[in-house]
């Protein structure tokens, strides 16, 4: 193979995805010369085909359901129809505008993007295969690896972007929804689409554990209301690839459990949730000898692989898949290779954020994990009914659950499901930054009114000084 090129950078980027353009941004304001390489487009699976698109469509999904209560509010509207094909385009836009906006960035910080399928070759070098024939070598005097992930399938059940979709085909393919569908899995991409579809129409059976890695009130809490909104889960049933018939008119699922008949449920698809795994494949890692465990990268607190030089982040780590986790593994990576001193970073202090209805925000330990390990500690819960904002915008369910250390005080975790849940988590990852305590958010003012007097409620409920409960 004839290289073209052969170009030097301090700092090359393996994939360009939330993590990666990020790292990259840093990397140049550290004085860095830095190149990413990119075989789709700059953004990865967060803009393009997860967190930004995903959201566009639930934005209009909630307005749909506002514009059903409207009588409520006594605002009168005629019949509400969805129209899906308009609200997917919109998020098409979305997308867009953020993709400009990325590009802008890399020519101001002076990144050179390189668009093309990049492999790691020895002595810290990317051999990279452009779409139109041309091999160039970039040698990095670090190589950061973002090669993301993808949906994981059902083992024996592969994908065709039709009746049996992924959150790839969801979000930047399929103007349509299908009317009848089958979510396998309940974490937040599950609970998400049924979300989105249930409010547009679509009959849903959502089978699996819901949001499993939540505190189990708010599991509960989610459960009754998906079940007041019509959405049947089957919460205990592991379906396989035997119990699934796809054909052409749709899906067919078998539900068998000991001691009951077999019921059969029939869709018009099957909207697989159950996980993503990393992009490992096809990009010199064996070459290397670069370590990885169970299908993921492996690397030390400043995401440092077993190899000298070469970096890893995001998704293909397989530690809490989130795009703000992945953009602060860069940055803290790009700052070591730039001989900074970065702390590493707590996994405690990231929010888990979910965009159902009603929304999950949630930061620490469950109240099972803390007693699990042993500790003392205090709870203290605050009602959205209890809170004028949301009564006022109609939206009263859910709470704000804290669970203290009985003893240091300290904050163990905090669980929102809510009006605004995810927002309002934001005022608590910074407390558990600067390491205050609940009767310290409770002594913060928090205006009126304001939705974010929950936060500040529950807090002071920890010690019994909930004001208005």
């Amino acid at each position: 193979m004839a290289v073209e090129q052969r170009q030097d950078y301090d700092v090359v980027f393996l994939g360009g995805g939330t993590g990666g353009y990020v790292a990259a941004i840093r990397a140049a304001q550290l004085g860095l010369k830095v190149a990413v390489v990119e075989k789709d487009k700059v953004g990865g699976t967060c803009l393009h085909r997860g967190c930004i698109p995903s959201k566009a469509l639930l934005k209009s999904a909630e307005l749909l359901e506002q514009a059903r209560r409207a009588r409520e509010f006594g605002v009168l509207v005629g019949e509400v129809q969805g129209d899906y094909a308009t609200a997917f385009r919109r998020s098409q836009q979305v997308v867009e505008q953020l993709h400009k906006g990325i590009h802008f960035l890399f020519r101001k910080h002076g990144i050179t993007l390189i668009q093309g399928v990049g492999r790691l070759t020895a002595n810290r070098t990317v051999l990279v295969n452009s779409a139109d024939g041309q091999h160039q070598e970039l040698r990095g005097r670090a190589i950061v690896i973002d090669t993301g992930s993808r949906p994981r399938p059902i083992p024996g059940i592969p994908f065709d972007g039709v009746r049996v979709l992924n959150s790839d085909h969801t979000t930047a393919e399929l103007d349509w929804y299908p009317k009848r569908v089958i979510i396998r899995g309940g974490g937040a991409t599950g609970v998400e689409h049924a979300t989105i579809y249930r409010s547009f129409g679509a009959e849903v059976t959502l089978v699996g554990r819901i949001v499993p890695n939540e505190d189990e009130e708010v599991q509960q809490q989610l459960i009754r209301a998906f079940t007041r909104k019509g959405i049947r889960i089957i919460p205990d049933y592991r379906p396989t690839a035997e119990d699934f018939d796809i054909t052409e008119g749709g899906v067919r699922m078998r539900v068998r459990k000991s001691g009951a008949p077999e019921e059969i449920i029939e869709a018009d698809a099957l909207f697989v949730a159950l996980g993503r795994e990393g992009n490992i494949e096809d990009i010199g890692l064996e070459e290397l000898s670069i370590r990885t465990k169970d299908g993921f990268l492996v690397t030390d607190e400043y995401f440092r692989t077993n190899v000298e030089g070469v970096y890893a982040i995001g998704d293909v780590l397989g530690i809490q898949q989130l795009a703000h986790t992945a953009m602060h593994q860069g940055i803290i990576a790009v700052e070591h290779i730039a001989g900074e001193k970065p702390l590493p970073l707590d996994y405690q202090r990231v929010p888990v954020v979910t965009y159902c209805h009603p929304e999950i925000a949630s930061l620490g330990l469950t109240e099972r994990e803390a007693k699990e390990q042993g500790r003392a500690i205090k709870v203290g819960k605050f009602p959205f009914r209890a809170n004028g904002k949301s009564l006022i915008e109609g939206e009263s369910d859910g709470f704000v659950k804290v669970i203290a250390d009985a003893e240091s005080n300290d904050i163990l975790g905090v669980h929102i499901i809510g009006n605004h849940a995810t927002e309002l988590i934001a005022e608590v990852a910074l407390a558990k930054l600067l390491e205050a305590t609940p009767w310290e958010i409770g002594l913060s003012v928090h205006p009126h009114p304001t939705v974010s007097e929950v936060i500040g409620e529950a807090a002071l409920a920890v010690d019994n000084l909930a004001i208005h409960i």
